[in-house]
């Protein structure tokens, strides 16, 4: 099997995980996470975001930049954007949660944009990967991160005042994003030859993506953030040493 062939695998093991994880809430229209975390695997697939992001995705990136002769760090610039412009995103949310009730339709709405640009560059990361061993152990991460990402979403939307249909459609457009990204990834490798800056900014996207992932997505709930469980941050500190380990041999 090849590298496309593993790519197109990825994405479809993705878009069950999805559906299935997001399938639950819908079914019993559950309207609490209470019970039905992985902390552990969150933890774990968090650093591995970390480490794919400050080792490999940035690293890739800023080479990509030098190469088309660019000495300026716009690598550095359009990563932080993206990490900033999520981590926006996310504040605005956290903000109609104060204000508005946990009804309101904007608020699924704006989770749903929030976590399909994230999958979407997610994905992307992952299409573009040329390395086995680097592929795998991203695609363990979202995998993971999926799982835990696609069933607190659907519990969102069931908590609004949306109607079933509606709240199965945006349901469904963030199912597809990682699956988009990862063939939007492969065909920018393809495209490299011809235009040589795809590449680089859509890595610096991604980096931008796996460090806000990795860090403060959730906020006060991400593992990076929460005080003072241990056991958990230790799981954090593997995923990033194994993508350190990965980088010696990409």
């Amino acid at each position: 099997m090849n590298l496309f062939q593993l790519k197109l695998l990825s994405a479809l093991l993705i878009f069950v995980m999805t559906i299935l994880a997001g399938i639950i809430p819908f079914k019993k229209r559950l309207h609490s996470l209470k019970g039905h975390g992985f902390p552990i695997g969150e933890a774990l697939a968090c650093g591995v975001f970390l480490g794919a992001g400050l080792i490999h995705m940035l690293g890739d990136a800023s080479e990509g930049f030098i190469h088309a002769g660019i000495q300026y760090p716009m690598a550095s610039v359009i990563c932080g954007a993206s990490f900033l412009g999520l981590l926006l995103l996310e504040h605005i949310g956290t903000e109609l949660n104060h204000h508005r009730s946990t009804q309101s339709p904007a608020i699924a709405l704006l989770a749903v944009l929030m976590l399909s640009i994230h999958a979407l560059l997610a994905g992307t990361a992952l299409g573009l990967s040329q390395n086995l061993a680097a592929m795998l152990i991203v695609l363990l991460a979202i995998l993971a991160h999926k799982w835990a990402e696609s069933f607190s979403l659907s519990v969102q939307i069931n908590k609004t005042d949306l109607a079933l249909l509606p709240g199965i459609v945006i349901f469904g457009i963030f199912a597809v994003m990682t699956p988009i990204g990862i063939m939007l990834g492969n065909t920018i490798t393809q495209l490299s030859g011809v235009h040589p800056l795809l590449e680089p900014i859509f890595s610096a996207l991604a980096a931008g993506t796996f460090l806000y992932i990795g860090t403060l997505h959730g906020l006060t709930r991400a593992a990076m953030i929460q005080c003072c469980n241990l056991k958990h941050f230790s799981f954090l500190i593997l995923g990033f040493v194994l993508m350190a380990i990965v980088a010696i041999w990409t």
